[in-house]
């Protein structure tokens, strides 16, 4: 199931973009985002940390699985949202002209404030969830407020501009026969 995740996520990026690199690096950090969310929670909520913030919960050394794929699939989809929306204005600027290190300042520029308000948004409604009585709502909603602030500030704020910028123009890198198929059948926006 992962991997058909994976799979069609660098198809319809490469689709959305005719990069190879940039499918690659939207999910590697993606994948960052969801290990530290992970390595937070198990902090939490294995070590027993932070109960003066989020109230008493039953430290069991364990962490429910099921709560974590949810967890999972939820910050993946807004992550991958997060992304194309920040690669949408960064492609568009890159495609009227503007250089690689100009296209991602424009893009920043223009979407960083909407992605940090929605973010914003999101984390405080899923905050919310922490002041449940139930351990397994609490992992929820602090995993997904802490995963959404952490895409939004740290993932997408810092590492993707730094990161398309150190690539420069090698991020809109694909083979020949790709870029046919990208001619052909990729989506414009």
């Amino acid at each position: 199931m992962l991997l058909w995740i994976i799979i069609s996520t660098l198809v319809l990026l490469f689709l959305f973009t005719g990069s190879f690199i940039l499918p690659i690096k939207a999910v590697l950090l993606n994948f960052l985002s969801l290990g530290a969310t992970i390595g937070f929670l198990s902090w939490v909520f294995i070590g027993g940390h932070l109960q003066f913030l989020l109230g008493d919960f039953q430290v069991t050394g364990t962490i429910d699985t099921s709560s974590l794929v949810l967890i999972a699939v939820i910050t993946f989809g807004l992550s991958m949202d997060y992304e194309l929306f920040l690669l949408s204005r960064i492609k568009e600027q890159h495609d009227a002209g503007l250089s690689t290190t100009e296209s991602v300042a424009m893009g920043l520029q223009k979407s960083g404030r909407i992605i940090t308000a929605a973010a914003l948004v999101l984390a405080v409604s899923f905050f919310a969830f922490v002041t449940s009585g139930v351990s397994v709502m609490k992992m929820m909603g602090l995993g997904i407020a802490f995963a959404v602030l952490l895409d939004a500030t740290i993932i997408r704020a810092l590492l993707v501009p730094a990161l398309m910028r150190l690539f420069g123009n090698l991020n809109w890198w694909a083979p020949k026969w790709a870029k046919k198929i990208y001619r052909k059948v990729g989506l414009e926006h």
